[in-house]
Formats: structure tokens, sequence, C-alpha cells
């Protein structure tokens, strides 16, 4: 289970804001490329699951996961993950471009396996077609900053839609309401305006509209 504070910046300004007090704690900057998979009937969203392939700064990097039985209240995002290494990553690009190449090109993948039975277990295995599909995607800037005195590690993303930019501060934890607290004081400390995210990336991808 992955446990999340999410809390939603309102624009560019307040991420700039936010990025300035950050900046003495700056591990490093990714360039995420996200893009997801469902099944030609919408087989993994009839079960809230999303399948997603990310590729870091460029192709350097390719992790494909499925999250699933996502739940996001008063700021905390709770999700079942599951991630694994896609090598090599151009591997990965050619899933996109033939998407059913996750059912056939990845033997040793513990998450297609689960896919293939879970989310295409119905009928005669003779009878059924297996087929995904790719639904595009989106762009994500992440700054990942290591605060030390609070032993908590942060993820300030921008990330760019088709429709929009939408500006988020992330923390993984195992304690998200302490977590929630600390970040809450840092932010009203800096008079970083901010509220709780009510919707996932994906969530607002599928949407087609910036959503809180």
């Amino acid at each position: 289970m992955e446990v999340e504070v999410k809390l939603r910046l309102p624009d560019g300004a307040a991420h700039q804001r936010l990025s300035d007090v950050l900046a003495p704690w700056h591990l490093r900057t990714h360039l995420q490329e996200n893009l997801f998979f469902d099944g030609a009937a919408g087989e993994l969203s009839a079960q809230r699951a999303v399948l997603r392939l990310r590729f870091y700064d460029g192709d350097a990097r390719c992790v494909l996961s499925l999250k699933a039985k996502a739940q996001l209240s008063g700021g905390v995002s709770r999700v079942e993950e599951e991630e694994e290494e896609v090598e090599p990553p151009a591997l990965g690009r050619a899933c996109v471009a033939d998407p059913n190449k996750l059912l056939t090109s990845l033997p040793a993948s513990r998450i297609m396996e689960k896919v293939k039975m879970v989310f295409f277990s119905n009928g005669d295995a003779g009878e059924r077609r297996d087929e995904l599909v790719c639904l595009g995607g989106f762009r994500n800037v992440r700054g990942v900053y290591k605060w030390e005195e609070e032993g908590l590690t942060l993820e300030l993303d921008e990330t760019h839609y088709d429709f929009g930019t939408s500006y988020e501060l992330e923390c993984e934890t195992a304690e998200p309401e302490k977590a929630k607290e600390v970040l809450e004081a840092l932010l009203k400390k800096h008079g970083v305006p901010y509220s709780y995210s009510q919707s996932s990336k994906f969530a607002t991808f599928r949407a087609g509209k910036l959503l809180p």
C-alpha cells in the first residue's frame, strides 16, 4: 500500500515560491513521461485499476506500474501499487507503439501475469481476446527534495497536460497525518497557498480538464 500526502498548489507562482524554499534540500529533478493502458473493453478501469509505463529523463529508465483501489481524502492518498523496471527502456517504447507487447514481450513480469489473471480471466481462454490499448498520457517535471530535519522526502510536481498545467507537493510516508501537519506548517510559514488534492493526476488526465 502506497500512502502519500498530496497538496495542490494553485498556480506557477506558488510552485516557484515553494521551489525556492526547498532549494537547499534539492536532490535531483526528473523529466517524466507517463503513458497509460487499458483493456480494449475497459477491463482495468472497470475494476479501478491503472496500468502505466513511466519513462525518466528521455529513455534513461522505464518503470511499469499497476495501481488499484485508490482512495484520496483530506489530502492523503492510499493505493495498492506494484512496480517493475523494464529493461531495456527501448522495450517500453516498443510496448507503447504496440500495447499488446506488454502481454507478450515481458514473460518475467509479475505485473503482467497479474493483469492477465485478474483482468482478462472471464470466459473461456479460447474464446476471449486479450487486448490492450494505449490511452495516451502526460509529462511531469518532478523535483525531489530530502528534508533531513523531518526525515521526509518531498516531490514537487509540475504536470503538463494537453489542456493545462497543475502543481502539487507530494510526500510518501507511513505517518500521513503527522507529515501533513509538518508540510502545512512549512507552507503557511512561507506564505505558499495550497489546498488538499481531491483528484489524482490520472483522474485529471481522463477528465480532460484541470481538477482540484
